[in-house]
Parts: C-alpha cells; sequence; structure tokens
C-alpha cells in the first residue's frame, strides 16, 4: 500500500472517530465552536473519501476514449475536495458562527468541551504525523509552500494541510470555548466559529489554485527541463535539441516530447539506436516518464511538410 493511501485512511479513521465524539460534546454543551469543529471533522472525513476515490479511479487503464489513462483522476477529485472544503466546512462553520452571535447560548460547562477537544488534539496530531511522513519524502530541502507548488502529487500536501488545519482549529475552538466560558461572554464562541469557517475557506482558496494548474495541465519546471533537455543534447547523435515539452498526466506519469535535429550523414540504424540510448537515460533519472516521442525539424524528401519516421515513442 503506498504511503499515500495510507496517510489518507488514517486521517479517514481519525476524523470519523472525532467527528461523532465533537457532535456529543455540542449536544451537551450547545457551543457552536465544537459544532464547528465536528463539522470540520465531518467534512474532512468525507474529504478522504474523495481522495480515495480519485486515486482509485486513477489507476484504471488506458482504454479507446482514455488512451493516456486516467491518472488526472486524482487531480479532478482534489479540486472536489478543496471545493467541498471551501462550500461545506467553511460555510456552514461561518452560518454557525453567525447564527450564535445573533443568538447566543451561553455554555453551562466546558468540562466535556475540554476533554473533547483535548482527544481530538491528541488523535489528529497521530494523523498529522502520517501525513507529515508522506510529505516529507516529497519536501527534500524545500520550503514547504514552494514544495507544495512545484509538487504534482496534491494528495501529498492535501492530507497534511487538512491535518494541520485540524490542529489550528482545535486551537481556536479551545480558546474560543475558554475565554467565552471564563469571561461568561456567549460572543466569544461564535467568534471562534467564524475564525475557524475564514481559516477554511483561506486554506481551500489556496489548495483549489494549486491543484488548478494540475487539473488543465502542468509540465516540469525550468530546472527540470534544462536538465532533460541537457541529458537529451549530450547525445553524440544529436547536433542540437530546438524544444522539449513535458505535461503530467497524473503525479508518476509523463508525457515528454521533443524536437532535435541529429547529426548529418547519420544512417536510420544509427538514429534509431541514439534514441534508444536517449531514452534509457531520460527513464532511467526520471521514472515517472512513462511516454516519449522525438521529431526530428528535417522535412521529407517530397517536400510535404511532415516530419520523417525518426520519431520513436512508447
Amino acid at each position: 500500500m503506498s504511503g499515500s493511501k495510507v496517510a489518507i485512511i488514517a486521517a479517514l479513521l481519525g476524523n470519523l472517530a472525532i467527528a461523532v465524539i465533537k457532535f456529543l460534546a455540542a449536544y451537551i454543551t450547545g457551543s457552536s465552536a465544537m459544532v464547528s469543529e465536528a463539522i470540520h471533522s465531518m467534512v474532512d472525513s468525507g474529504n478522504e473519501v474523495l481522495l480515495l476515490v480519485g486515486l482509485s479511479k486513477s489507476k484504471k487503464r488506458p482504454d479507446l476514449e482514455h488512451p493516456y489513462g486516467h491518472g488526472r483522476e486524482i487531480y479532478f477529485w482534489s479540486f472536489v475536495v478543496a471545493v467541498a472544503i471551501f462550500a461545506v466546512g467553511g460555510g456552514v462553520s461561518v452560518y454557525e458562527g453567525v447564527r450564535h452571535i445573533l443568538a447566543p447560548t451561553p455554555i453551562e460547562d466546558a468540562f466535556w468541551n475540554y476533554v473533547v477537544l483535548g482527544s481530538a488534539f491528541v488523535f489528529e496530531s497521530i494523523t498529522w504525523v502520517f501525513g507529515w511522513r508522506v510529505f516529507r519524502t516529497r519536501l527534500g530541502n524545500q520550503n514547504p509552500f514552494l514544495a507544495i507548488h512545484r509538487s504534482k502529487d496534491p494528495i501529498s500536501f492535501m492530507v497534511i494541510f487538512e491535518d494541520s488545519a485540524a490542529l489550528v482549529g482545535l486551537v481556536i475552538a479551545f480558546l474560543g470555548v475558554f475565554i467565552g466560558h471564563r469571561l461568561q461572554n456567549p460572543y466569544v464562541d461564535g467568534v471562534a466559529s467564524l475564525l475557524i469557517g475564514t481559516m477554511l475557506a483561506l486554506m481551500a482558496a489556496f489548495l483549489a489554485y494549486e491543484t488548478k494548474g494540475l487539473l488543465i495541465g502542468e509540465g516540469y519546471d525550468r530546472k527540470t527541463l534544462t536538465k532533460l533537455r541537457k541529458i537529451i543534447s549530450s547525445d553524440p547523435s544529436i547536433e542540437r535539441v530546438n524544444t522539449v515539452l513535458t505535461l503530467f498526466f497524473g503525479p508518476e506519469d509523463v508525457l515528454l516530447t521533443a524536437e532535435i535535429k541529429f547529426r548529418d550523414g547519420l544512417t536510420t540504424r544509427e538514429i534509431r539506436t541514439g534514441v534508444q540510448r536517449i531514452k534509457q537515460r531520460l527513464t532511467t533519472e526520471y521514472s515517472e516518464i512513462k511516454r516519449i516521442y522525438f521529431a526530428s525539424e528535417q522535412l521529407n524528401d517530397d517536400g510535404d511538410g511532415t516530419l520523417p519516421d525518426h520519431g520513436d515513442g512508447d
């Protein structure tokens, strides 16, 4: 089982258990912040299910209608998750906060809120560790936000973002319950719910922005493209490399196309040998590259403007 799938399942089980406990505490105490936190956990649970659906669908084999496979399913479902966080998690929490401010209900007994929030923090911390381990393997020495921007695997940062937001939400809910109970001010609890909703909305907007690029089509960054160009141009059969284009069909499924000029005087056998040699180097260093197509800039002898059969692809 992949690390991403383990992280999702761990988060799903933890969020379901926490959501039930939070709803019970919210029912007993009448805390608006606790209701928001319970909704937050339920939304996170639903999101984990959607990510599992996307992960499963992305593994489907290519067919006639989808010759390049279904890898982008994970990008679609990740975008749906971002929208769900914004619409359901953020929207309902803001609504609950406004409702509580307009018709405040004092917290009679905060004891169970503290118990639940403390227990939830422990559980969320455990699931956060699972998510962080998966994210850390892809992070390297990069800045976390830069790593997220460059990442082509939304699951790796979706889970860690959800768990991080859950921990921050628990802290906000705790402060709302504690301050409101100590000051006997029921409005504080509603404000805490508003803050939780605002945080979720901002997080959702960020995640939606990052997954949008993957959904519409992204390739390697400039630094990687430069490395790919050097690999191709270093082969003795190549005179120059005109363009190198890449496209992600999934986190581990990349299409590479390159327009090149072979050295003059090469036989067809030498060209094909060179192509195979370049392909071997590319896929050895970048295992996610699954399809490679080369096109030569020379024209066919008949001058019809089509490229000669020097290309090769999988």
